[in-house]
This record gives C-alpha cells, structure tokens and sequence, in this order.
C-alpha cells in the first residue's frame, strides 16, 4: 500500500509495512485522507539524522492520531507495535515519533541517514520511501540553526492515497477536496518557501558594500579554518590591544608604557626584538585594562613623533594570545582569568612560568647575553636528550630483533634453513666419528709406550740409589771435617789452660 506526500521541494512515495504494523499503517493512511498533514512544517531536521514533521501547530509538542480526532482527547495517543522488530538501518525509512512510554500520535520522521538502531526501542518504523530519495537528500541539505528548524520553511502540501485496505467506518468525515491553508496551519514558519530573500531591500550602499566584505571575511576565514592556518573561523583578536610600528631601535618598553599610560591603566607593554641579536625590530603591541582606552589612543596617537620617528598606530591582529578551545567551543583570551602574560610571563602546559624579569632592564646587551647562554644550555640539553633517546631506541630495536629471530619457530622457516640444517648436522656427526676414531688410535699408542717406558723404569730407581749414596756419602765426609775442627778447638783450649 503506497501513499505520495507532495513537498514543497517535491514528491515522495511511501510503501506501509500493512501485514507487520496494521495499526501503525491504520492511523497515518486515516490522518492522510482527512488531510490533516497538509501544509505541516518539517519542524525539525537534523543533518545525517532525522527530518521530522506532523504537528500542525509547528511547535514540535502538537498532534494526534486518528483515535484522538474521532473519539475525543482521550485517546489522543495509542501504544504502538514492537513485533515484528523493525530497525532504523538505512536511509528514508518512515517512523512514528514514540514518548516515553511508547506511546505514538501523529508525528512521523524520515531517516536521513543509515544504522540509527539506537531508535528501535522508542519508535516505531512503519514503512519505507521507495520513490523520491533524491527529495529526502535535498531535505538532508537544508540550511538549520542551532535548534535544528529550517530557515526557510520546508511543507507537506498534499497527500495522496493510493490504496486503502481498512473501512472508514461511520465517524470519519473524508473532505471533497483539498482545504485552503488557514492561519494556524501556517504560524510556526519563517520565510515561506516560494518567498524571494532580496538582503539589500531598503539599505543603503555603503551598508551594502560592508555586508559584502563581511561576507567575503568570513568566507575568507573559513577557508583558513579548512587549510588549518587558523584553529576557528570565528577567532578574531582581541579589542584592548594596540599594534605600533616604525619605531625607532632606540624605543624601549618603558618609553612606550610612559607614553601611553596617559590614556588609561597598561596591562603590559612589549617591543618585539630578535632572538638573537637581541636588536629591536621597530614594532611592538600595548595592551590596555579596558576597550575604551584603546580607542583614545588609537584616535591620538597616529603620526605622533617618538624619539624622531613617526608612528603608525592600528588595532592589533594578532592572536598568539588567544586560546583555542576545541572544535566548535570558540576561543579565549589568556589574560580572562588572573593570567598575566606581559613583559616575560609565558604559560606553559596550564602553568605560569617566568623566564625573565618582569620589569626590563636597561642594560639591553647584558640581558640578552644571558638569553643567548640559556638558549644555548636548553639546546645543548635539547641534544643530549635526542642522543640518548635515539640510542635507546636503538638498543631496542635491537633486542626486538633478536627476540624475534629467538623465538621463531622451526616449523615456520624456509627449506632453505632446513636444508642448512641438516647439512650442520651431518658437518657434527662425521665430526664426532673422527674424534672417535683419533680417541681410539691414541689409546693404543698409550699402550706401546706404557710398555716401552716399563723397561726403563728400573734406571732412574738405580740413579737415584746412587744419588742417594753419594749424598749420605758426602753427608758422613762433611761430619768427620766437622768433627776434626771440634777436635782441634778442644787441644788448643786445653795447651793454653796448661801453660797458664
């Protein structure tokens, strides 16, 4: 059973599911020959999601079924079917809005995209658009704002039934023709569709030409957003913060607070100079407490003479100051919470760091002296860093090498190594037969010589017996000498004791 729904961007036909969602089917096919959607808003369309619509107040909260407009308020709503289980899986399916408790009236919703099951549960699917899927494509496309309601109005205009399988019974009422839109069918709308949008009516031209570079500014800014130059299209820099240049290279950061503190309190006041050399590079930015003395000096202060120099004053472009918040949640200026981020103050990972002094200091040279030696330490601990991280990457990578090349199973490598292996193999064993055969030779070569050496044994016994006799002998030779000495001490103590 199909039914047509003319739109105001074109037709679409729907088949109903009659045998699995009778009284789901029931109700839309009732409500479509009482023409009770004709001229409803597509109140709602979510890109990718859903484009919704059936109330014929316009306000999303409306509407009700066929039961409801015979029978009285009390059956506004009916339970809706849950078997068979029907799911959201593809694009232009057609289901009925379901609250809370199940419970279904008049709104319906296309699918606009495919695999939304996470509405199973709730809604109840009752059918399918078989023709005009490029009419549910162009409703995917339409321009919404933040609440998901179309700018310019997207309606039912008419329906068209071309077969109905349930009797009307005694109650409804099937008008002879399609009625006319009255005035509440068409509140709840914007711009109507047939409606031509001319933005320049009644201004004038120069408002015209900066609604054109407006235009051509945020387009601009876009296509830096896509590029990725700029985190968001709508950054833009902040209001209190003076740009000035053509200074001259003799120009201070005191010099400058001095001069334009007579227009109101200074946040901080900085000369931009080269990492380096340390040399001014003439321009610098001063940023106010308030908006308003920043406009007082930029009225003021253009073409003004500073040390022989005359300066050009505008409103700062720059955004290195601005926070990027992530995709959508915009941007903020670091300086809105009790951050102070003049004159050396750096934030760093959600931290305030101080890296230099807070007020300048006069003599320039010596300051970025220090500046040139702490960058040089930092780059020097910079490589020493990288040194020890490459070497640790490639110790690494080593192990990882070897682990694999370790636990590589046998069974997973080539014939090749098979075939070396077993080659090894054969190299040992042929090995070990020859040492076999070298212990067993050397064992018998053992023997000739243990009986060689048996015979020759007895000698050295002999020689030694003779070593021995004559080392008793020269023992027993060496005692008598001794013994004659003693002899002759004794004879010549006893003379002398005589002749005294």
């Amino acid at each position: 059973m199909s039914v047509v729904i003319e739109t105001t961007l074109g037709d679409v036909t729907v088949d109903l599911y009659i045998k699995r969602r009778p009284r789901a089917c029931l109700n839309f096919l009732k409500l479509c020959k009482i023409k009770y959607y004709n001229y409803n808003l597509f109140h709602t369309v979510s890109r990718g999601f859903i484009a919704q619509t059936g109330d014929p107040t316009g306000t999303r909260t409306g509407g009700e079924s066929i039961f409801g407009v015979l029978e009285g308020p009390l059956k506004r709503y009916f339970e809706a079917e849950t078997n068979p289980r029907i799911k959201h899986t593809t694009m232009g399916l057609i289901s009925f809005v379901g609250n809370e408790d199940n419970m279904i009236g008049s709104q319906f919703f296309f699918t606009l995209g495919a695999e939304l099951t996470y509405l199973d549960e709730k809604h109840c699917v009752f059918g399918e658009v078989v023709e005009g899927l490029d009419v549910i494509e162009i409703i995917n496309e339409a321009i919404c704002d933040n609440d998901d309601r179309p700018y310019q109005d997207i309606r039912i205009t008419h329906t068209v039934i071309l077969d109905d399988p349930f009797p009307d019974g005694g109650k409804l009422r099937v008008p002879s023709r399609s009625p006319s839109p009255s005035a509440e069918r068409l509140q709840g709308g914007r711009i109507a569709p047939d409606e031509e949008i001319d933005e320049t009516a009644g201004k004038t031209a120069e408002e015209i030409s900066e609604m054109i570079a407006e235009r051509e500014a945020k387009a601009r800014a876009t296509i830096l957003e896509m590029v990725g130059d700029i985190p968001d299209a709508e950054m833009a820099p902040p209001e209190n913060v003076l740009f000035v240049c053509k200074l001259n290279p003799v120009t201070s950061d005191d010099d400058l607070e001095i001069i334009f503190s007579r227009f109101g309190k200074i946040k901080s006041c900085e000369v931009i100079r080269d990492r380096k050399t340390g040399d001014s590079l003439q321009y610098a930015f001063v940023e106010f407490e308030d908006q308003k003395s920043c406009e007082d000096a930029y009225f003021k202060m253009d073409n003004v003479l500073i040390d022989d120099r005359r300066i050009h004053v505008d409103f700062s472009q720059s955004v290195s100051k601005i926070k990027w918040l992530g995709k959508g949640r915009g941007v903020k200026n670091y300086g809105e919470k009790d951050q102070d981020l003049g004159k050396g103050h750096y934030q760093k990972n959600g931290q305030k760091k101080n890296y230099s002094s807070t007020k300048p200091e006069r003599d320039t040279k010596h300051k970025y002296q220090n500046d040139r030696k702490r960058q040089e330490e930092r780059s020097r601990d910079s490589r020493i860093r990288n040194y020890s991280r490459n070497r640790d990457d490639r110790r690494d990578r080593h192990r990882s090498n070897s682990d694999r090349y370790r636990s590589r199973d046998r069974r997973e490598r080539s014939p090749l190594h098979h075939r070396y292996e077993r080659k090894n193999e054969e190299r040992q064993r042929k090995k070990s037969n020859r040492h076999k055969r070298d212990h067993s030779s050397d064992e018998s070569e053992k023997e000739v010589t243990r009986k060689k050496s048996k015979s020759h044994k007895e000698k050295p016994k002999k020689e030694k017996k003779k070593k021995e006799h004559k080392s008793s002998s020269t023992e027993s030779e060496h005692e008598k000498r001794k013994k004659k000495k003693s002899k002759k001490k004794k004879k010549k103590y006893s003379s002398d004791s005589d002749s005294s």
